[in-house]
């Protein structure tokens, strides 16, 4: 009798969210601040950055969702459920309810103003008096 090893290895290289969720690679923990604070481990932030890897189907329809993939977001992790498809556990899905604030770029950049330069006529700003 041929004995088949029940135990079989399931690899997953894609997490698809359901409903109004996606998925957030979060960043690194920052451990010092900009004045060189050190932070302890210990240190836990109740709201932290990530980027979405993935939206799910209703979100990506929704013509009101202005969330979009690789957009660095800032989300309350309290009830983020943590996938462990990476073995650093990195990645999240969060209701979209969850997500805070998204970053962007100004793409807009305030074009200078012009300075009134002279006609070279003579006459400045064509101010004549002719009837």
């Amino acid at each position: 009798m041929a004995t088949r090893s029940s135990k079989r290895t399931l690899e997953y290289d894609i997490v698809e969210p359901i409903g109004k969720r996606v998925v957030i690679r979060k960043d690194d923990n920052k451990r010092e601040t900009k004045s060189g604070i050190v932070l302890p481990d210990s240190h836990e932030i109740l709201v932290i950055t990530g980027r979405v890897i993935t939206i799910s189907k209703a979100i990506e329809n929704d013509e009101d969702q202005t969330i979009r993939q690789y957009d660095k977001v800032l989300f309350d992790p309290r009830e983020a459920i943590p996938v462990e498809l990476e073995h650093d556990n990195r990645l999240f899905v969060v209701s979209i309810d969850r997500v805070l604030a998204i970053f962007r770029r100004s793409d807009k950049l305030e074009a200078p103003k012009p300075k009134a330069a002279p006609d070279g006529d003579g006459d400045a700003g064509d101010t004549s008096d002719d009837v």
